[in-house]
């Protein structure tokens, strides 16, 4: 059976779009507070490729899940380690949330105005869902995620040993709850991501005008 082509097209173009701005955000905020590693490398671009993880990217074609390339990131040079961390983090689901707000917005504009062609419609469908879905899956307090970072950043000092220690099993606990819902049919991340994306899916498509 091949591939439906009417319908991979919307997604891989939101997929491209989501995971790009992601990254970039990440690296253009630890650029403006003073860490030039992810530039140096390339990273500050919208050039999707500099972004790509090829197996990653591959995971998405075929599962609907996968990552992109980490921003390299150097605390080092941050004036406010702990503040800056947790704004280099936030940088990027916040970039995806506010891109499903844009083009939420651009929808609705066209509903309103002119309509919006079938295949608009999906493209722009896409695009907000699957952004939304990127942000909110980041923002889990489970390293290697964003949250991990956000999270570690308001906790008090005296917590922080004990929360990098929990840290060095988050990617083995992500990696559980993935299978379970793959193999298992024990939703977990479905629990967690759908409700908030659901939510500002529909306001975002339909109470923005």
């Amino acid at each position: 059976m091949g591939f439906d082509l009417k319908s991979i097209i919307p997604f891989a173009i939101a997929i491209l779009y989501a995971l790009t701005i992601h990254e970039f955000f990440h690296a253009w905020t630890a650029n403006k507070l003073g860490d030039p590693t992810a530039r140096m490398q390339g990273r500050l671009t919208l050039n999707p490729l500099a972004h790509l993880d090829p197996v990653g990217t591959i995971c998405f074609i075929l599962a609907h899940f996968g990552w992109g390339k980490p921003v390299p990131v150097n605390p080092g040079y941050f004036k406010h380690p702990r503040r800056d961390d947790v704004l280099v983090s936030a940088a990027g689901p916040v970039s995806n949330i506010v891109s499903a707000l844009v083009f939420g917005f651009t929808f609705q504009v066209l509903y309103k105005f002119t309509g919006v062609p079938s295949d608009l419609f999906e493209v722009l469908k896409q695009l907000i869902l699957i952004n939304l879905i990127l942000a909110f899956f980041n923002f889990i307090p489970l390293y290697p995620l964003d949250g991990s970072h956000v999270l570690k950043g308001f906790l008090p000092r005296s917590m922080l040993s004990g929360y990098e220690s929990i840290c060095h099993y988050g990617p083995f606990i992500l990696l559980g709850v993935i299978l379970l819902g793959n193999f298992a049919h024990i939703p977990i991340l479905s629990y967690i991501i759908w409700p908030p994306t659901i939510f500002f899916m529909n306001f975002f498509m339909t109470f923005l005008l």
